[in-house]
């Protein structure tokens, strides 16, 4: 079978242009090449934009040498529902001009910044990679950091072109973490004055002509298609081994002057762009609704005997629970219009229904502690502040998390739980910091949450835990016997019967 490239695409009736490059991008995985690339592969065919990107592989180990194999042409497959509507888009990605490796070429890395229709920069470096490493030194090639990278290179730019304000950069980071481009700038400019304290013109050329955007990237890509891969190939007459698959639902919010957008027309593409001088909204809508969602379910989904995202939506009681908790005692404690909240939550609902990603509850449920107090408590809290009552569900999905974490070591080493689900005595490993599994190990020890008294001493003790969540819990009116009782119930009833109670209330 033919591999995809250029003479592949050719002979397949593609019409390939070479366009200047004009998006330096930092990160050849996944959700790049199923977001950004497919954007900028967009607005290309509809004549509003007309440049191409160039790949930095940002860790030493990366894809680089399969795509150059491929001429950098990959397959993105595009699968979800709207509005009730199963939709399929499948389609070769033709922006990527070029790649490099900085750890093999370190000198064409530099070299990109030389090029002057060069103007926007991208990345995606994992939540860590937006971080100050102290090892780094100005003369490695390359500094093991993407920022120490990035700053290496912006000092080429501003070099070859004499700190001219107009060859400065638009950066749009995706990695996942708050004010993600205000941090970002901070970092480079920190690095800046340690690394060239004699050259201040340096620091002020990074401040003065460049924008650094925050942003909140918004889509599931669930990437190559292990399971499917052959089968795509035949149906598509070539072997492509970079298939990118993701789901149709896309969301990009852009804080940052508005007026930017002529120069990267994302709006006018037609992308579902929110451009604003304040994405915290956005952010908290998203943590709250989306991940707050996933966070309130997977443990009571899985101790109720589901294993993935969709088999909750394909059950009566757990996926009226998720409907439930989103729109009856999440939604209620945001303050974005109440119609925006509502169609964000029918189309997470949508997202979560998609048959075409699968997502394993126990995958979701690393770290569920810090995430409890993230994702799921401010929610809690704030409801409780403007009802002047706790709210049934998320309540609930606190004691469920206790119960989940029944859990035991085998040794000391062990950096997991070994725990036993009631329904059917699957055995499944809790994930999370040594301390905590340190904690659930002692306080479940010699325990049943049986009786009341057992299961308040239980609660009480996760409750009244400061550290976990900034404040004293067991001080809520309320709360300790509320979660008590559904913890002892869970033990003695079952979780389906207690959910069951809960949703048909």
């Amino acid at each position: 079978m033919k591999q995809l490239n250029r003479k592949t695409a050719l002979e397949a009736g593609m019409k390939l242009k070479d366009r200047p490059v004009r998006i330096l991008q930092f990160g050849e995985g996944n959700f790049l090449r199923a977001f950004m690339d497919w954007m900028v592969d967009d607005m290309n065919h509809q004549g509003l934009y007309d440049g191409n990107v160039a790949l930095v592989q940002p860790l030493p180990q990366g894809t680089i040498g399969l795509m150059k194999d491929q001429d950098y042409l990959y397959t993105l497959l595009l699968r979800g529902i709207q509005k009730g509507e199963v939709i399929v888009q499948k389609k070769i990605i033709p922006v990527i001009d070029r790649a490099v490796n900085p750890y093999e070429d370190f000198k064409d890395y530099l070299a990109e910044a030389e090029n002057p229709d060069l103007r926007i920069i991208v990345s995606n470096t994992t939540e860590a990679g937006i971080a100050l490493a102290e090892e780094d030194r100005p003369d490695d090639e390359p500094p093991q950091s993407f920022p120490g990278k990035l700053l290496l290179l912006l000092k080429k730019r501003y070099e070859i072109f004499e700190g001219s304000p107009d060859k400065g950069f638009l950066f749009f980071p995706c990695e996942l973490i708050d004010r993600n481009g205000d941090t970002l700038k901070s970092i480079l400019l920190t690095l800046a004055s340690s690394w060239f304290p004699q050259e201040p013109g340096f620091s002020s050329w990074i401040s003065k002509a460049n924008v650094f955007f925050n942003t909140l990237v918004d889509r599931i890509v669930s990437g190559y298609p292990r399971d499917e891969a052959e089968e795509l190939w035949d149906e598509a007459g070539y072997r492509d081994n970079l298939i990118d698959t993701g789901e149709i639902f896309h969301f990009l919010v852009i804080e940052g002057p508005v007026e930017y957008e002529k120069e990267f027309p994302l709006l006018q593409a037609g992308f579902n762009v929110k451009w604003c001088d304040n994405m915290t909204p956005y952010r908290t809508r998203k943590v709250r609704i989306l991940n707050g969602a996933h966070t309130m379910t997977v443990l009571a989904a899985w101790l109720y005997g589901l294993e993935t995202v969709q088999n909750c939506m394909d059950d009566i009681i757990v996926s009226e629970y998720i409907r439930k908790g989103l729109f009856e005692e999440i939604i209620p404690t945001l303050d974005l219009p109440a119609e925006e909240l509502e169609e964000y939550g029918a189309a997470i609902l949508e997202r979560f229904s998609n048959p075409y990603i699968k997502h394993f509850l126990l995958s979701i449920s690393l770290n569920s502690v810090s995430k409890f107090k993230t994702r799921v408590l401010p929610s809690l809290l704030e409801y409780i502040e403007r009802k002047k009552e706790l709210p049934e569900l998320l309540s609930f999905s606190l004691a469920a998390l206790v119960f989940f974490y029944k859990g035991r070591r085998s040794n000391k080493n062990d950096t997991t739980l070994e725990a036993k689900r009631s329904v059917d005595d699957k055995e499944y490993s809790i994930k999370d910091s040594p301390e905590v599994l340190d904690f659930f190990s002692s306080l479940w020890e010699g325990k049943s949450a049986e009786t009341m008294k057992e299961a308040e001493q239980i609660m009480s003790s996760v409750l009244s835990k400061e550290a976990y969540w900034d404040l004293d819990l067991s001080s809520l009116v309320g709360l300790n016997e509320k979660t008590s009782t559904f913890l002892m119930r869970m033990v003695n009833e079952g979780v389906p019967a207690v959910m069951k109670e809960l949703v048909n209330e």
